[in-house]
């Protein structure tokens, strides 16, 4: 009979450890779940999730190295497919699944974090009007931010020089797709801001899949356009494709050949308006000279022209009546004035004090004040008496009072 060994518990995890990793069915395993206690542990980048569904659930952890690779971010309440391997956690003597690779349930990888990303961009507000620049109407230089070798490249040059051979025409060429793509677009967009070394952008490239069109859906392509002080006409794909790029530049054009009309105006229209301007300035001014001409003859024919000594004399009549009129009029006013005069100068004879003392009566002062009373003089006091002719210099002897 063997005797039992005693196990430490760091042992019996590892030899737990060692029988589940020795398993081949258990070293790439596919489990589909519903996410929920996600955390992702922003020092070490690793995420930490459980995947359950309606009876039971699993601990998971999937390592930088694996979630880097993700196109979307894994969420709570999703529902996605996972593969890696089941193996043990010694520490904590729980065993869990150490996930690789990591798909949405039902709806690709891809266009979940298209959504993601367009859901997060259009909440900070750079998909909204107010914020897009006007496309200049006559742009000097055009940046052109595509692949050297594609057809786009080539429909937009014909394009340009077609339209309006006047424009300077810059090209940045980059990868439009692949893993260098994106820091490649950003790294133009970048350029041609730094010294402001155009005055309108086209950024783009041809039709293709989901995954070729993909440089075009990165956060730091949509951040760069969005941050771009140089007006940005996105070209990408098809009428059809839709990307993050077309929702945060100014313009969206359906395809690459659009953009390049978009950019520039069509010079022979351009002539075409020019010539009609031209012809309807001549117009207008041939009419103005008729209306001036028509004008100067009417003045000329005018009797002040014709005859400006019969305008004189007229002139003169009209003075001499005014001036007829006026001493008419002043000589009835002086008249009218004596008279009144007349009037008040009798009145103000007939109150004159003068008349009184005329009559016999006198008017008594005491020192330059009229006496109304004997009382207010004494006896020894003097006394002015004005007459109706000349003036006595009294002394008061009495006074009765």
């Amino acid at each position: 009979m063997n005797t039992p060994s005693v196990l430490s518990v760091g042992q019996l995890n590892a030899y737990i450890k060692s029988i589940i990793d020795g398993d081949i069915n258990l070293n790439n395993v596919f489990v589909c779940g519903e996410i929920s206690n996600f955390t992702d542990h922003y020092r070490t980048g690793h995420y930490y999730l459980t995947l359950k569904d309606e009876t039971s659930s699993i601990k998971a952890v999937m390592f930088r190295t694996a979630n880097q690779r993700l196109k979307f971010m894994p969420e709570n309440g999703m529902n996605v497919i996972t593969r890696g391997r089941i193996s043990v956690f010694e520490r904590d003597g729980q065993y869990q699944l150490y996930i690789d690779d990591m798909q949405p349930d039902g709806l690709g990888a891809l266009n979940l974090a298209f959504e993601q990303l367009k859901n997060k961009l259009a909440a900070e507000g750079l998909f909204d009007q107010n914020r897009k620049k006007p496309i200049p109407k006559y742009p000097a230089r055009i940046g052109v931010i595509t692949s050297p070798t594609g057809a786009a490249v080539r429909d937009i040059f014909n394009i340009l020089s077609r339209r309006f051979p006047l424009a300077e025409v810059v090209l940045c060429p980059v990868q439009v797709q692949g893993a260098s793509a994106a820091p490649q677009i950003v790294d133009a967009i970048n350029r041609f801001n730094a010294g402001s070394y155009a005055d309108v952008l086209i950024v783009g490239r041809g039709g293709g899949s989901i995954e070729e069109l993909w440089a075009f859906n990165e956060e730091t392509v949509a951040r760069a356009v969005a941050a771009s002080k140089i007006p940005v006409i996105s070209a990408v794909g098809h009428e059809t494709d839709f990307t993050i790029c077309d929702f945060v530049a100014d313009l969206r054009a359906p395809t690459p050949s659009a953009a390049a009309e978009l950019a520039v105006p069509e010079s022979f229209e351009q002539k075409s308006y020019i010539t009609s301007m031209k012809y309807r300035c001549g117009k207008a001014v041939q009419s103005e000279i008729q209306f001036q001409r028509a004008k100067l003859s009417r003045l000329k024919a005018s009797p002040g022209l014709v005859s400006p000594v019969m305008i004189i004399n007229t002139y003169r009549q009209k003075l001499d009546g005014y001036l007829t009129a006026m001493q008419a009029e002043f000589s009835a006013a002086l008249s009218a004035g004596r008279s009144g005069l007349a009037v008040l100068s009798s009145k103000l004879d007939t109150l004159s004090p003068l008349k009184v003392l005329g009559r016999g009566y006198a008017l008594a002062y005491s020192e330059g004040k009229l006496l109304h009373n004997a009382s207010a003089v004494g006896t020894g006091s003097e006394v002015d008496v004005l007459l109706a002719k000349g003036r006595l210099f009294c002394t008061v002897k009495s006074v009765e009072k």
